[in-house]
């Protein structure tokens, strides 16, 4: 719901799990949740300071964490982030930033809590928000620099990591001039995960980008704008 902008079906859902929930990690995946929905309405001080209070809440003793713990309290940190480098707050976003890769680094792999693959944690999931990041702030070379960095194929293709971030490198291939790596990156996802790209409205933007680039054929242009719902 939150992912098809059903805001407050999405709210009413997450509200009602926080209710039910059977202890303070169960809680902490569902705030993470909330974060988003804050996140995509665009309630960034409100996403910020519920994530911060979480983040505190779920910080553990690193030397004897759990996997899940190291997880959960990463993924606050990402919304931290998130929230922080979309309100003007580059310092903090940086900040959370720096915790969650040593949350990361003391995990030393991806790990999915209760193998819940949306909640996908660890190095290269940090990388894949610091590239986000970066693109946030309308740093297209940063964005590439850590693409290449990051192994990105050894994900599943999800909403919030792979998939986001084959958008934000192919925003910033568009950014740059390259129009039909941008447009290949697009046709990518659709091949990936062709019920997820309609519901973008980022990869909107992008296309509207490279439609004004003329740099690909008109037949293929017409198909990608049928499937994001680009009028042309």
């Amino acid at each position: 719901m939150v992912q098809t902008r059903q805001f407050k079906a999405a709210e009413t859902a997450l509200e009602r799990a926080l209710d039910d929930a059977a202890d303070r990690m169960e809680s902490a995946a569902t705030v993470n949740t909330q974060c988003w929905l804050l996140l995509r309405q665009g309630e960034l001080g409100k996403a910020y300071g519920l994530a911060v209070k979480w983040a505190d809440e779920t910080e553990p003793r690193v030397s004897r964490a759990t996997p899940a713990e190291l997880s959960t309290w990463g993924w606050m940190l990402l919304r931290v982030s998130a929230a922080a480098v979309r309100n003007s707050q580059p310092g903090e976003a940086e900040d959370a930033l720096k915790f969650a890769t040593a949350a990361a680094v003391a995990l030393g792999r991806e790990h999915a809590p209760d193998n819940d693959f949306l909640r996908t944690f660890g190095p290269t999931t940090v990388k894949l928000k610091a590239a986000e990041n970066a693109g946030v702030i309308d740093r297209p070379d940063k964005v590439l620099r850590i693409a290449e960095r990051v192994p990105v194929f050894s994900l599943k293709p999800t909403s919030n990591n792979r998939n986001r971030h084959v958008l934000d490198v192919a925003d910033a291939h568009a950014k740059i001039g390259d129009f039909a790596e941008a447009f290949g990156k697009l046709e990518q996802i659709r091949a990936d995960s062709p019920e997820w790209l309609p519901n973008q409205r980022y990869a909107r933007d992008i296309l509207g980008r490279v439609v004004r680039g003329r740099r690909t054929s008109a037949s293929e242009m017409r198909a990608m704008a049928d499937v994001v719902g680009l009028p042309l």
